[in-house]
């Protein structure tokens, strides 16, 4: 008696799968940023800002506000750094630093300077803590 020969099964025609959607060139799968240009409008003369400068928003955003300003408005409702506000919203410095030129200008925010401590400590701090150390 002969063995039964086996058959190989033919792969079935599938139809080729449809090409990949294309994806922008930041690679994230969002669509790409506008130009910075467009966000900052002219380039005027900006606020003496630095990164540690606290911001704080003193209105909500008109309907008139860029996206971009309107978003920097809704994260300052408690004081931030710029260079927190700049990591929040993805931007450059350069470009938060002009969007909130524009907000002092139109006194829709409020910038203070950082809060700088003591170079030295309270002396009757120190020997509340010593004494409340001694007690333990």
């Amino acid at each position: 008696m002969t063995p039964p020969q086996r058959r190989r099964r033919q792969p079935k025609q599938e139809p080729p799968p449809p090409p990949p959607p294309e994806v922008p060139e930041d690679g994230r799968g969002e669509r790409p940023p506008e130009r910075l240009y467009i966000l900052t409008g002219e380039d005027n003369e900006r606020a003496p800002i630095d990164l540690v400068t606290l911001i704080v928003a003193r209105a909500e955003p008109p309907p008139s506000a860029a996206p971009e300003q309107s978003a920097l408005l809704r994260i300052c409702q408690a004081p931030l750094s710029v260079a927190e506000i700049s990591a929040y919203l993805n931007l450059p410095i350069s470009v938060v630093t002009v969007l909130l030129t524009e907000l002092l200008t139109a006194e829709l925010v409020q910038a203070r300077a950082p809060v700088v401590r003591q170079a030295q400590a309270d002396r009757s701090l120190l020997e509340a803590v010593m004494h409340g150390l001694q007690k333990l």
